[in-house]
């Protein structure tokens, strides 16, 4: 007879594994690979400068994660941010969205990308379809001039590939789409702003979004155990049992979700169909690498990020943390983020920090402190043709098997913090409905 006592196991203490913790209302273990709990929203410090994995920035749309996430906190130590992002391309530098805020472009690119506006719309109203790839997408919804000049450049630096090799599954919450006043009024000047998802944003006044993780994890219940520095060895489902390298014997679950990267769970499991690991072994992602910058002067930009499409430049996106948060840099300093378009080789650091000078976001490069290179293995999913059948197949076996795979690696998905806060709410009810009704089989036996 199994123990009927197990905990449920959840694999991954960033926010998806952290919030089903949180959430869970019997024993659970969280396992965690690295020295820390958070994942990818952890922070680093150095010389009183403060930065994170890149940007991440509290986008809370939903009421009872807004709540959540405010309750960890006391009043005062939430700060609540209007975006400033902008556009830098052809020595120009444009409000966000490039396709609502044409002014100031050159009058050949400006009618270039009205035309093409126009044009999509008439190809829509005859009803044509466009083809399924992400660049036809933009060309359907903002014509081709305007895909020519930032649509395509810029996603085929961030995602490494050109963008008719990437679906558009991925784009219908993220991608600003306006009306035909808003791109006409943004092609005459009147500045269109505030569009799209993410228009302001929750941070910790204190600076470093590790401060969200650390605060969730001191609010797990006493019934949570954290385990830091153990990975994953194996996962048997069929005995509901999982080895983790921590621990010397096999340890029985009574539940398990899993956070880890879909390709790392798949790879770990015992007994997985020749299909499924067919499937997984389609699934693509991209790395990353970017740079963390420490200025000794305050940068001249008051942008908080800054999308540059130009394939001229090394860098598709450029954020500046203290921008949105003062205590990011020590006073009279400014912290920053550069994501590099190259994803391996020499970096060619003066010809990136020439390119900050001239997007704004450096006065001089003699401002620059120090720079520190960082890389993530696994940064965005790739949603490519193989994409939607490879992870049927897979999450259909999960689900016959009794695993629960979420959060932005686990469910393979594009989304923000708040979306893997939602999947792990929801990891933790399908758990302890999971571990009720195993006991209760047990107990049958």
């Amino acid at each position: 007879m199994v123990d009927p006592s197990p905990p449920v196991v959840v694999l991954g203490a960033g926010l998806t594994g952290l919030s089903a913790a949180y959430h869970m209302r019997r024993p659970t273990l969280l396992v965690e690979r690295g020295p820390q709990v958070g994942g990818h929203a952890r922070s680093v410090r150095q010389d009183g400068f403060t930065f994170d994995v890149t940007g991440h920035w509290l986008h809370l749309r939903e009421p009872q994660t807004r709540a959540l996430v405010e309750g960890l906190f006391a009043p005062g130590e939430l700060v609540s941010v209007e975006r400033r992002t902008r556009v830098y391309t052809h020595g120009a530098l444009l409000p966000y969205p490039f396709q609502a805020n044409l002014f100031g472009l050159p009058l050949p690119v400006v009618q270039e990308c009205l035309v093409g506006f126009v044009e999509a719309r008439e190809r829509a109203a005859r009803g044509e379809q466009p083809e399924p790839s992400f660049e036809a997408f933009a060309e359907a919804r903002f014509g081709r001039g305007i895909a020519r000049h930032f649509f395509v450049p810029y996603n085929t630096k961030l995602w490494g590939m050109h963008p008719n090799r990437l679906t558009a599954e991925w784009v219908s919450r993220y991608i600003p789409i306006p009306d035909a006043a808003q791109v006409i009024g943004g092609a005459i000047g009147l500045a269109q702003e505030g569009l799209g998802y993410n228009a302001n944003f929750l941070y910790p006044r204190a600076g470093g979004i590790d401060a969200l993780p650390r605060r969730l994890a001191a609010a797990l219940p006493a019934s949570a155990q954290v385990l830091l520095g153990s990975d994953v060895e194996a996962i048997d489902p069929g005995q509901r049992r999982v080895k983790l390298t921590a621990e010397a014997d096999w340890r029985s679950y009574a539940a398990l979700v899993s956070t880890m990267p879909l390709p790392e769970l798949i790879r770990r499991i015992v007994g997985v169909p020749a299909a499924v690991r067919e499937a997984a072994a389609a699934l693509r992602w991209v790395g990353w690498r970017y740079l963390d910058v420490a200025t000794r002067r305050p940068v001249p930009a008051d942008y908080h990020w800054v999308y540059v499409p130009e394939l001229r430049y090394p860098f598709f996106r450029v954020g500046v943390y203290s921008n949105a948060v003062a205590s990011m840099a020590p006073p009279g300093c400014s912290s920053l983020y550069v994501e590099l378009s190259a994803r391996e080789g020499a970096i060619d650091l003066a010809a990136v920090l020439q390119g900050l000078v001239e997007v704004g976001a450096l006065a001089a490069v003699d401002d620059v402190l120090f720079t520190a290179v960082r890389e993530i293995e696994y940064a965005y999913v790739v949603f490519d043709d193989a994409h939607a059948a490879a992870t049927r197949t897979i999450f259909a076996w999960l689900e016959q098997v009794g695993i629960r795979s979420c959060g932005r690696y686990g469910a393979w998905v594009y989304n923000s913090m708040e979306d893997s806060v939602i999947q792990g709410r929801e990891a933790a009810a399908w758990a302890m409905t999971s571990a009720s009704g195993q006991v209760a089989k047990d107990r049958s036996v």
